[in-house]
């Protein structure tokens, strides 16, 4: 398992915030999908450079945007926070309401 993959728990804490349309994206490659993101923004490298493991770097691109414009980034770090609190594993002395 390299660091852009997933173990098996964290996939099932992710793959329900992926939307799932009536024309795609097909759900035996969401995670292969999202593991691309992982891949890009861990390394940095552009998106054509992106291994084709993942897919097509163009289909990863268009399901980051569609992902960040339904906001499930947003709602996967609000229910990440959530967990944590939840198992009593949130540090408060490390948040910071600033700006």
């Amino acid at each position: 398992m390299t660091r852009a993959q997933l173990n098996d728990r964290e996939w099932e804490f992710i793959e329900p915030f992926l939307p799932v349309g009536g024309f795609g994206p097909y759900p035996e490659r969401l995670r292969e999908q999202f593991e691309g993101v992982i891949w890009r923004f861990r390394t940095g490298s552009q998106w054509r450079e992106m291994p084709e493991r993942f897919g097509a770097w163009q289909t990863v691109y268009n399901r980051f945007m569609r992902w960040r414009d339904a906001g499930v980034f947003q709602a996967l770090l609000e229910e990440a926070i959530a967990e944590a609190a939840r198992r009593d594993e949130i540090d408060m002395s490390l948040v910071s309401v600033d700006s």
